[in-house]
């Protein structure tokens, strides 16, 4: 209580965040019981017939459910570990550049990406792998090889899809890493400097085991999400091409497909109880093994 009163302002600044995430985050979630439900619009929420785990069985029994979720867990692995690799490259890079409008030029240049949408994603896209586009026309053209179908040949879209995510988030990261690089203190590299160390070893001994507790927590952030795939990358990025689905389905774009379209409300809320709850259990999972390794860089 004696702390309450003596941060009173500190308190009263954080109910407005506060109502917001209540009313976002946790009033929404009593719209989970849809999920057990065969939800209907002349009877409600409360008045529709419960089905117990009805819902849920279609996620596990078809094969095209199979596949949406091992692409949803497999491309988002695959994205956190290059967003978190490329990001904390390119974060130190930049630290390491002295002119501020140089730094602030490539700053902006490698951030401008994120904040392109997927529709203008998708025309650039199909400029570069279109049958006419700069690869067909130019490129292949130029080592005299045939035109190749991109928006057909499902097997490149798993290289192609971490591509594009990797150029459209690794900006946010990096300038996310470059904030906990530059608040380091500098008494440890003068001192490293005094003890001869290299650029490499003050790197290595000095800026990653400081970086590391950001690491792990945006990591464990992206873990959360790791059943929630980006629906625009999958959707609109190969243009919704049917022949690229073994590739493109996730459970985002399996879930609008088969049950927003189709109004079943029931299933779709079931999609998305299922990627929360393995999402808040990968969470758990995960915080443990940085518990078991580093007790100090474990989230909670």
């Amino acid at each position: 209580m004696r702390n309450i009163i003596r941060f009173r302002v500190l308190f009263l600044m954080m109910l407005p965040a506060l109502a917001i995430v209540i009313f976002n985050n946790y009033i929404p979630m009593f719209g989970v019981v849809l999920a057990f439900k065969n939800y209907n619009f002349q009877d409600g929420i409360w008045h529709s017939p419960w089905v117990g785990w009805e819902n849920f069985k279609y996620l596990v029994q078809t094969d095209v459910a199979w596949t949406a979720t091992r692409n949803t867990i497999g491309f988002n692995a695959v994205f956190i570990v290059l967003n978190t690799l490329g990001a904390v490259a390119v974060a130190i890079g930049l630290n390491e550049i002295r002119g501020m409008k140089l730094k602030r030029t490539f700053q902006s240049t490698i951030l401008f990406p994120y904040f392109i949408s997927y529709v203008a994603v998708s025309y650039i896209l199909y400029a570069i792998l279109g049958q006419a586009g700069f690869l067909n026309s130019t490129v292949l053209k130029f080592f005299g090889m045939d035109a190749v179908s991109w928006y057909a040949e499902v097997k490149t879209w798993f290289f192609i899809l971490p591509i594009v995510n990797t150029w459209k988030h690794v900006g946010y990261f990096a300038v996310v890493y470059l904030a906990a690089i530059v608040s380091i203190d500098t008494e440890y590299y003068e001192a490293a400097l005094i003890d001869g160390a290299s650029k490499f070893r003050q790197m290595l001994h000095i800026t990653l085991p400081m970086l590391a507790p950001v690491v792990i927590v945006m990591v464990l952030l992206q873990i959360s999400r790791i059943f929630n795939a980006d629906f625009g990358l999958f959707y609109q990025a190969p243009l919704n091409s049917g022949s690229l689905l073994p590739a493109t389905e996730v459970i985002d774009t399996f879930v609008y497909r088969n049950f927003l379209l189709n109004g079943n409300v029931g299933m779709s809320a079931a999609a998305g109880f299922y990627q929360a709850s393995v999402g808040f259990v990968l969470v758990l999972l995960t915080n443990l093994v940085v518990r078991r390794v580093s007790k100090e860089n474990a989230l909670f």
